[in-house]
């Protein structure tokens, strides 16, 4: 286990694993993998996440307060209990109306080689 993950095999509250402080963004590490990330983020007012684009497709889970998920330059409204698929490559951003919280599954995986056809393998 990472020092930074949370306790295996105990239940818990997700939106109680980590709290808001002031004037911060926090980032607390639910499992970590060479496969994969799952992290819980909260965001005090006035706080956000700057454009980034990475290699891989995110699954975002809003577990308090709502933002605007920017992707591709388009913004997404998201609320508590709902959840948005950001595509690997694609520029994304977060900024958040309010106090924000939020699980984020990061999959890495390996690209195979297309072949002729353009068809991955199987």
């Amino acid at each position: 286990m990472h020092d930074d993950e949370v306790t295996k095999s105990q239940p818990h509250i997700i939106v109680e694993i980590i709290e808001y402080i002031p004037n911060s963004v926090v980032t607390k590490t639910i499992l970590k993998k060479a496969t994969g990330v799952i992290s819980v983020m909260s965001f005090d007012t006035g706080e956000g996440l700057l454009e980034k684009t990475i290699p891989y497709d995110s699954f975002v889970q809003v577990i308090d307060g709502q933002a605007e998920i920017y992707i591709n330059h388009i913004a997404r409204h998201v609320n508590t209990g709902e959840s948005i698929v950001i595509p690997a490559h694609a520029p994304s951003s977060v900024t958040p109306n309010g106090r924000f919280k939020m699980i984020v599954t990061i999959i890495k995986s390996i690209l195979e080689p297309e072949d002729e056809s353009g068809i991955l393998p199987t």
